[in-house]
């Protein structure tokens, strides 16, 4: 998708703090963090959201959550980290691309809503 902002992203037309890049996936930090530590992990390939995750292989996907549990260990997010893929407008979904959020560098509420 040309006009997708995290295609753009991925296509280095935008810039972005990379953490993290392989064939499948690119992860970068998010402009407006949430905690002290927020890095966003986005496949490559655009699908909107999780509702959508069937248009991905079964390598992508594994390679999006091997990227989260490879940048929380460089990260040294030993206490533990949340990820979270927010889907769709309800969600509050702002980007129409899948991405998973890595939030870590301190306590986190025990609420999730």
């Amino acid at each position: 998708m040309n006009n997708c902002l995290f295609c753009r992203i991925i296509r280095g037309e935008i810039p972005s703090t990379k953490v993290y890049e392989n064939d499948l996936v690119y992860a970068f930090r998010d402009i407006n963090p949430q905690t002290p530590f927020h890095v966003l992990v986005v496949p490559k390939k655009h699908v909107a959201s999780v509702s959508e995750i069937d248009q991905l292989g079964n390598d992508e996907i594994a390679a999006c959550l091997l990227a989260v549990k490879q940048i929380a260990a460089d990260a040294s997010l030993d206490g533990g980290f949340r990820m979270i893929s927010n889907c769709g407008p309800d969600a509050c979904q702002s980007v129409p691309h899948l991405h998973f959020h890595i939030l870590g560098g301190r306590q986190m509420s025990d609420q999730m809503a």
